[in-house]
């Protein structure tokens, strides 16, 4: 009998009654191992009550009782690493030390959620006139919720809701119905934690739960992660209803390297920043842009470091890169090279007909490299993500420049370079919310906040850190004037001194 993954709603297991389900597969296999519940609005209903009953009590609890249980929390995911990877790898297909490095970055951020105390601090001015003081606070919205993508089904959910929690909210996570199973693992390990029941909830779905969520007069603000067309309907839907809305799209991360490059460690960035995770992330290196005469030689280093990768099943520790998610994202990525000549690249490698013995019905495909592709090219305007591999020619850091701002997407880039000087005008001038100086991948540790520009983000704050902080609460300015008890009403004897 097939597995099914339902909902957790007011701290327990709930199973779907929408009568709806949809198939999560094996990316490895091609088999369909598990179906996920999808919700119907009255299902949306249940677990925004449920959230919206907790929120009561939650809201108003100590800062001492929300990080006594988050510290809990954050013990039980470092036993169960290995247990949340293996589901990840399972649905995802990523390979092991990949879902481990994911679960990592996720318990970054609610390390970041135990330290809360101190981010919750207000501010105070005294006697601002004859005694008045005027002090600020934040406080918690209510009941929010967040609607996470395939690609880092513990990571992203982790960067959302313990922050939200841990400013006193409540919580409705929506994660892809692709590999739905981390998610309810990650819930039932906050229950077990001591997370109150309904804190946090996990309603699987697909449009029917998203657009619910958004037109939900009882969620009052939406985080999300995904592609940008999607980030943008989501911004524009959930602020006409009067949300807040911090929606995170897509990207094409450009990488400069200059002609004074370690073009060794450039070439060793740039497989690691373009292959890794199957090139299914959103901080992916998919463009490679070549200053001056290094082109050729940058091209023949990466090339040989890329036909040295061991692709296989997530759960064999010789893999070095996994399947994509679904047979149908393969034809994708695929279609953008077999399309890539006729559209003026050189195709260096062609990986489109990768199969792996013993495994021929997976979602296999091999790592590609394209070579002197032009800005025109639908390889290079689309966000693949996969493991396709552009490289761009320039002449000079002003073309390269000028190109990558030239791109509607700004989520990362990257320079490498050895020259300070260059790296700093870099820094300064790339359009982009986040930069790496021979860094490839620039995801912020969890105390800054990750987030891009232009088209990458929709919404005015970034995801995690001080912005993550400042979204899921709401500043308030008390202005206050006491009387001196020197000048209480007579017959009032509060101990004061009579000073007039």
């Amino acid at each position: 009998m097939t597995k099914t993954v339902n909902h957790w709603i007011g701290g327990k297991t709930v199973e779907g009654t929408s009568g709806q389900y949809g198939p999560v597969t094996d990316p490895a296999t091609g088999a369909v191992t598990t179906q996920v519940a999808l919700a119907s609005l009255e299902e949306v209903d249940a677990a925004v009550a449920a959230a919206k009953a907790a929120y009561a009590t939650w809201g108003t609890s100590s800062l001492a009782q929300r990080t006594a249980v988050l510290f809990r929390y954050r013990a039980l995911l470092d036993a169960r690493r290995d247990d949340i990877a293996a589901l990840i790898t399972a649905e995802h297909g990523k390979v092991h030390s990949d879902a481990l490095g994911e679960v990592a970055r996720g318990l970054e951020i609610v390390e970041l959620a135990c330290g809360i105390t101190t981010q919750l601090k207000g501010e105070l001015s005294t006697q601002v006139s004859n005694r008045v003081d005027v002090s600020s606070i934040r406080q918690s919205l209510g009941v929010v919720a967040g609607i996470t993508p395939f690609n880092f089904p513990a990571m992203v959910p982790m960067w959302m809701f313990p922050l939200a929690i841990a400013c006193g909210n409540t919580f409705v996570l929506k994660p892809s119905e692709k590999d739905p199973s981390a998610a309810n693992l990650l819930a039932e390990l906050a229950a077990e934690a001591g997370l109150p029941d309904g804190v946090l909830n996990v309603l699987h779905g697909d449009k029917i739960a998203v657009d619910g969520l958004l037109n939900h007069p009882d969620v009052a603000a939406v985080s999300f992660v995904g592609s940008t067309p999607i980030a943008r309907y989501i911004h524009a839907t959930a602020s006409a209803n009067g949300k807040r809305v911090q929606a995170l799209g897509g990207a094409k991360n450009h990488m400069l390297v200059l002609p004074d490059a370690d073009l060794d460690a450039a070439a060793d960035a740039a497989v690691s920043a373009a292959y890794g995770s199957a090139g299914e992330r959103c901080m992916a290196i998919s463009a490679v842009v070549a200053v001056g005469a290094i082109g050729d030689e940058l091209v023949a280093k990466i090339r040989e470091r890329a036909e040295k990768i061991t692709i296989g099943p997530g759960n064999d520790p010789a893999s070095e890169m996994g399947p994509l998610i679904t047979a149908a994202h393969r034809d994708k990525v695929a279609s953008y090279v077999t399309g890539a000549a006729a559209q003026g690249a050189e195709v260096v490698l062609d990986g489109t007909g990768h199969t792996v013995e013993g495994f021929e019905d997976g979602h296999w495909i091999g790592l590609s490299l394209l070579d002197k592709v032009s800005t025109d090219s639908d390889a290079y305007k689309d966000e693949i993500f996969g493991p396709v591999l552009c490289v761009l020619r320039v002449d000079t850091y002003e073309d390269g420049v000028a190109l990558m701002n030239a791109s509607p997407f700004g989520n990362g880039t990257a320079i490498f370079t050895r020259d300070g000087g260059a790296a700093r005008r870099f820094q300064l001038e790339v359009e982009a919310g986040m930069v790496g100086v021979n860094v490839p991948i620039p995801v912020p540790v969890g105390y800054h906040s990750f987030g891009g520009w232009k088209d990458s983000l929709f919404g005015d704050h970034h995801i995690y850190g001080n912005d993550g902080v400042h979204f899921y609460t709401r500043g308030k300015v008390v202005t206050t004037r006491w009387p001196d008890p020197a000048d209480a009403p007579a017959g009032v004897d509060l101990g004061f001194p009579r000073n007039h």
